[in-house]
């Protein structure tokens, strides 16, 4: 199925939200009230909606245990995904001690560094690899996904790495655009811009 990528963006908040709802012990909610609690326009949420279907009820909302049972299995959240984690510096750590907690089916299984006060250790409860032993992970975790938190100079060719080990997503934490067959899906996640960027929309802000 085809849809929008800030579509597909969107759908772990709303199944985020839905799985609050259920422990709760609600059975519906409106779509004003999911706009207000996810901050996303109620138009935009039909929208999202409309491309799986009829999900709600005009004048009764949306069943949530069946609208979670649906964006479950779509998000396959019933399925363990496995992540590497290549480069265990600061920012490696912080990623490996958060571990996705808030999510139920994704974890970094193998974290991979060249330090060797590093390498065969457990961190977080995360076995850290050589390097050099990358490859063979991947292979036999069947890890699809890698977080890159590496110096820049090396990240176009750890990323070659991953891809050939049989990755096809990774999440880069480097500042460099990365080259990658159409094939491979590639989210760049640079906190210095993104921090520039709210400061200045700040100081625009102020200045009016």
């Amino acid at each position: 199925m085809n849809i929008p990528k800030a579509t597909a963006k969107r759908l772990p908040l709303y199944y985020r939200y839905l799985s609050i709802l259920h422990d709760a012990g609600k059975k519906k909610v409106s779509s004003t009230e999911f706009s207000e609690a996810v901050q996303i326009d109620s138009a935009s949420i039909r929208r999202d909606f409309s491309y799986f279907g009829a999900l709600g009820k005009r004048g009764y909302g949306y069943d949530v245990d069946d609208l979670l049972d649906f964006f479950k299995k779509i998000l396959n959240q019933d399925r363990l995904t496995n992540v590497a984690l290549v480069g265990v510096g600061n920012l490696g750590k912080a990623l490996l001690n958060y571990n996705f907690k808030s999510s139920t089916n994704i974890r970094i299984s193998a974290g991979f560094d060249i330090n060797p006060e590093m390498t065969g250790k457990i961190v977080a409860g995360v076995p850290v690899y050589d390097v050099k032993e990358l490859e063979k992970q991947i292979s036999d975790q069947q890890i699809k996904i890698a977080i890159l938190t590496v110096p820049a100079d090396v990240a176009q060719k750890l990323a070659d790495e991953v891809i050939a080990a049989g990755v096809k997503g990774i999440m880069n934490f480097t500042p460099i655009r990365l080259s990658a067959p159409s094939d491979i899906q590639i989210q760049t996640l640079d906190l210095a811009t993104e921090l520039q960027t709210l400061a200045y929309f700040l100081d625009s802000k102020d200045k009016k």
